[in-house]
């Protein structure tokens, strides 16, 4: 029994760390993407409009 519990909990870690693991490589890829975008047009970052003032300003990498 004390066998099946501690391979259970071996699958369940697997699944966790395969889905932090698939987050984190579209995270990557969103992110090689955005940059080839600004690489191909020139840009040197991108703009996002802050609801409350109304004024732009250059979007940071932790906003999705």
């Amino acid at each position: 029994m004390a066998q099946l519990i501690t391979l259970a909990l071996l699958v369940i870690g697997a699944i966790i760390l395969y889905r932090r693991f698939v987050t984190d490589a579209e995270k990557l890829s969103a992110k090689s993407k955005r940059q080839e975008k600004e690489r191909q047009t020139g840009a040197t970052g991108t703009l996002v409009k802050d609801p409350t003032t109304g004024e732009y300003r250059v979007k940071r990498e932790d906003e999705v």
